[in-house]
This record gives C-alpha cells, structure tokens and sequence, in this order.
C-alpha cells in the first residue's frame, strides 16, 4: 500500500464517525452565544455525529452574553465558543478560564448606514448604533471607523441593548444613521436600499475572533475533553468545505432563517475560508482587540499576562502528531507552519 493511500483511508476514518452506543456517551452542555456563522463547528459537530465519536452526548444551548460565561462559571456548560474579546475580559476577574483554541477570526461583518451616506468619512457627528458600549462589535466598530479617519469619539453611540436585529432596526426605523451588521441582517437591511459601506473582512488588522472557552476546573476534571472537542470541531470544519449541503442543513437546525440567507453566509465564509482549520489562538488576533479596546471594562486587559488564560499546547500536539495533516491532506503542512509561527506564545 503507497503511503498516499494510506494516508486518504487514515483521513477517510478520521471524517466517518464510528458513533458509540447511547449508554456510552458522557452528557455535556456546549453553549453558542451568537446564531451567525461562528457557530457553525458546534452546529455540524452535533448534526454529523463528530461529538458522539468522540463519546459526548452534547446539547448544544444558546445563550448571548454574559450566559455563556455564567454557564461555564456555574458548570452548567464544559464549554463556549464565545467572542475573544469578552473570553479575555471574562478570564481576566479571576484567571479561571483558558482559551483553548480558534475556529474563526475574521467575520462577516457589514457596516451599513442610512440612505443619502456614501463614504465612511460622512459619518462624522452622525448616530451609531450599538448592542452596549464596550461590547465586540462596538470595538469592531471602532476599529473600521479607524480606517475613514474618525475615532470614537466622532460619532453618537445608540446603545440598543439587543442583537443585530435590533441594531438593524434601529438603522430602518431612523433611530440610528449607521451600524455594524452581521448576515444574514446585512442582507435584509441592503436590500431595503441602504449603503454597505465596508466589510470587516476588507481589513486584514481588524480581527473578529472566537474561542474555545473552557473553565479550568472542568479540564482537571477530565484532561481529554478538549482535544476531543478540537477534534470534533476539525471534523466539522472540513466537513463544512466538503459538504455544502450538508452544512446548510446542520445551520437551520439551529437557526429557522432564510434557506437562501444561509446559503450566501455559506458561499461568503467559504471563499473566504474563514474557519481555521488549525485552530490556532493567533498573536495579531490578540494585539488587534487589545488595540480596539476602547472602554473602561476593555482598557483593563491591557496590562494581563494572557500567557496565563491563552493555551496553544493542545493544538501543538496535534500538529506534532499529524493529526491534522491526517484529516485534510498533505497540503495542509504549509498553513500548520504559516499558523504556528502566528500563534500566541
């Protein structure tokens, strides 16, 4: 047997799920704080069986922040895979937590703005509307603003105190002149005839990250948990390239949006390849939110040592093994190397 053919039938086991029976599966909550294509690993992890694989019987529970962060915190969930800047506001009260890995750092993000705004410049004195100041996307906003000239303090900040929905409705009702929208909001809102001023993926300094979240005590309660999430969500992700029906379908499993919405968000994430395959918590993705931080809850991360909450070793020792060259393919060692050396240490 050549060594190629060995290889595609080591990864062609690796991605068909010899599932567990029921009896042997551990019970465990995964918490999603976003319905949006960040969520996309957990949502094909469950629907493709990878969990069960690796013998967990997940629930997956949505819940927006600050749940998340209180089901790790109660142990009602063993993990989120939640907005990296919150993940390092969260670990930095008490250091109980640890970042893990990163399936995504770059999002599909639109800044939209009312009809009659045509350039970013324009948007100097104008209204910006915000779930809560200090949050993700609110820094996210900042950081695009950046690249038009204006800085925070160029704009009124509208907190809505809801989601994307809410931010896009404050836009269309005129309570807002402009906002930062995620898919499949963006759509609805462009459609309607307002202005798609830029897209975070257009700017290679702003970062949109997540990570697996974990509480420390639940990893010394069982050491394996994580590298068989990580796995799971490897799994996952190359399905999702693979699979795009397949990842369509796991999506409105948990979403009940537009079958067409969710197709887009598919064909603008893939072309973009925005899910990590080796997923790495990156150096940049660190520095850009430190950079962005621009609140007083925010301004406090800046002198952390997130050595202490950033934990890249678990991804180290599958890249060593060859797990992740087992699982998409020889071509994958130049990406493992490129990601390595960007990785957080």
């Amino acid at each position: 047997m050549t060594s190629r053919l060995r290889l595609g039938l080591i990864g062609a086991a690796i991605l068909a799920p010899q599932l567990l029976p029921a009896q042997q599966l551990q019970k465990i909550t995964i918490n999603f704080p976003t319905r949006s294509g960040a969520s996309w690993p957990m949502y094909l992890a469950k629907e493709a069986g990878y969990y069960q694989k690796y013998g967990y019987d997940v629930t997956l529970q949505f819940g927006a922040h600050p749940a998340g962060i209180a089901m790790l915190v109660s142990g009602e969930a063993a993990m989120t895979n939640y907005s990296m800047e919150q993940a390092m506001q969260a670990a930095t009260k008490d250091g109980s937590m640890v970042m893990l890995g990163s399936s995504l750092n770059k999002g599909a993000f639109a800044l939209m703005a009312a009809k009659g705004i045509n350039q970013g410049a324009e948007l100097k004195g104008k209204r910006f509307a915000v779930s809560q100041i200090g949050d993700a996307p609110y820094n996210y906003a900042i950081a695009m603003l950046s690249h038009f000239g204006l800085s925070s303090r160029d704009v009124q900040w509208v907190p809505i105190g809801t989601d994307a929905s809410g931010r896009a409705a404050a836009l269309m009702s005129g309570r807002a002149d402009a906002t930062l929208l995620t898919a499949p909001q963006y759509f609805k809102v462009e459609s309607a005839g307002y202005k798609l001023l830029a897209n975070m993926a257009d700017f290679n300094d702003v970062f949109a990250s997540t990570v697996y979240l974990f509480k420390k005590s639940t990893i010394t309660a069982n050491p394996k948990l994580p590298e068989a999430l990580i796995k799971a969500h490897a799994e996952a992700i190359k399905r999702y390239y693979d699979d795009k029906p397949m990842a369509v379908k796991a999506y409105l499993a948990y979403d009940k949006a537009d079958p067409a919405d969710v197709e887009r968000i598919y064909d603008i994430q893939a072309k973009g390849q925005m899910l990590e395959r080796i997923p790495y918590v990156l150096t940049g993705a660190v520095k850009s939110i430190l950079n962005q931080a621009d609140s007083e809850a925010a301004t406090r991360i800046r002198d952390y040592d997130f050595h202490t909450v950033i934990d890249n070793s678990v991804v180290d020792r599958l890249v060593k093994e060859g797990y992740f060259e087992k699982l998409f393919g020889a071509g994958i060692k130049s990406e493992e190397e490129r990601k390595a050396k960007e990785a957080f240490r």
